[in-house]
C-alpha cells in the first residue's frame, strides 16, 4: 500500500511539473517571458489552471495519505523510557559523570592552558 501511494505521488509530482512548465509566463522580475508562448489562447490557460489545481489537490491528498500510513506503521513510543526492573535506578557512583557532575561535587576542574611567567 505504501509503495502504491508513493508511485501515485511521484506521478502527480511529474505531471504537476509538466503542467506548470506549460503555462504562460507573466514576465517576472527579469523582464523576460510573456509575448508568444507555446499555448497562448485563454481556453488553454483555463484548462491548465484547472489541471494544476486538480494535480495540487491530488498531491496534497497523497501527502496526507503517506503521513497517515507512516504514523500507523510506527508503534507507540514513550518520551521517558521505562526501566527494565520497574524500580528507580540507583544514582551514578561519585567517580563517574561528566564535567558538570564533577563541578557540582566540588572536584577540581581540568587544568587550563599554561601561561609562562615573566621574570
Amino acid at each position: 500500500m505504501h509503495t502504491v501511494v508513493i508511485v501515485i505521488h511521484l506521478m502527480l509530482v511529474l505531471a504537476m511539473i509538466g503542467v506548470i512548465m506549460l503555462q504562460k509566463s507573466e514576465g517576472g522580475g527579469l523582464g523576460i517571458g510573456g509575448g508568444s508562448g507555446f499555448m497562448t489562447s485563454r481556453g488553454t490557460a483555463n484548462a491548465l489552471t484547472r489541471a494544476t489545481a486538480i494535480l495540487a489537490a491530488g498531491f496534497f491528498l497523497t501527502s496526507l495519505a503517506l503521513s497517515i500510513i507512516a504514523s500507523h506503521e510506527r508503534g507507540p513510543s514513550a518520551v521517558i523510557p521505562a526501566s527494565q526492573s520497574g524500580a528507580p535506578s540507583a544514582p551514578a557512583p561519585a567517580n563517574q559523570g561528566g564535567v558538570l557532575n564533577q563541578l557540582q561535587r566540588g572536584a577540581p576542574a581540568a587544568p587550563g592552558p599554561q601561561v609562562p611567567q615573566s621574570k
